[in-house]
């Protein structure tokens, strides 16, 4: 017998987190299949990009288990070797809210430099990969410009090439487009919903309501350090059934 289920890509379980004596995560879990697309939403200071860096561990979880592909990767009780964390890092990648842009370097040096750091590519191998990449998110033009040389959008769009080069099995999003002026989010948005249309895997936190529409399999809400609800678009953000969820939904609506 067989069936069209793809594999699990991603499962975390009983994520915690705290700092001090300040609890964030509350024992968070999630399973994310091969070429899924989950948004996470929720209020500020709820823990959404708290638990989002805790899935390549630039967050260390105190509790929980990560697995990719079936294989842990990451287990907090067992303090996961450094070597495995790094290994994780490579197969996560991350696009954060800032750009985190070398300054002093092109867009193209930007996209090169973990290839050839981390995956050991020669300067030539990761040249060619880092064009190519650059041309994918509309920025075959821009190739030799510094950072300070373009609009927020760009350098973000440069951002998502340079976690595409690691060849990453899923991409984690932390609000990408919160530091960028609204005329620009168009087109970082447009290339992560070309992304998602291309089968990556992604969990993106994000507050842009009608892109989750489009581009989620499934929507997340976490508030409080717990996951409220998580289901399809439509449910989450058309007609929420937890009151909670829908009074954020309705604010970001501009609906009273």
């Amino acid at each position: 017998m067989t069936t069209d289920t793809p594999p699990l890509a991603l499962s975390a379980r009983n994520i915690h987190k705290s700092y001090g004596e300040k609890e964030i995560l509350r024992g968070i879990s999630v399973d994310v299949r091969k070429g899924e697309h989950i948004a996470i939403i929720g209020p500020s200071g709820s823990g959404k990009s708290t638990f989002i860096r805790c899935l390549n561990a630039l967050e260390v979880p105190d509790a929980g288990t990560i697995d990719l592909r079936g294989e842990r990767v990451f287990d907090a009780e067992r303090r996961t070797p450094v070597a495995s964390v790094r290994e994780l890092r490579k197969r996560v990648g991350m696009v954060f809210q800032s750009f985190n842009l070398f300054a002093t370097q092109t867009a193209l040096e930007n996209v090169s430099l973990a290839q050839r750091r981390v995956l050991g590519r020669s300067k030539e191998e990761a040249a060619q990969r880092s064009e190519e990449l650059l041309e994918r998110v509309g920025l075959r033009e821009h190739t030799h410009k510094l950072p300070r040389q373009l609009s927020g959008g760009q350098q973000q769009r440069v951002a998502i090439a340079r976690s595409l080069a690691l060849d990453p099995e899923v991409i984690l999003f932390d609000e990408p487009t919160s530091a960028i002026d609204p005329e620009m989010r168009v087109e970082v948005l447009k290339v992560m919903k070309e992304l998602a249309e291309g089968g990556m895997t992604m969990l993106m936190v994000t507050h842009e309501i009608q892109f989750a529409r489009e581009a989620a399999d499934r929507v997340m809400f976490i508030a409080d350090g717990e996951v409220i609800g998580l289901d399809t678009p439509e449910a989450m953000l058309v007609d929420p059934a937890h009151e909670r969820v829908r009074r954020f939904v309705n604010a970001l609506s501009g609906v009273v």
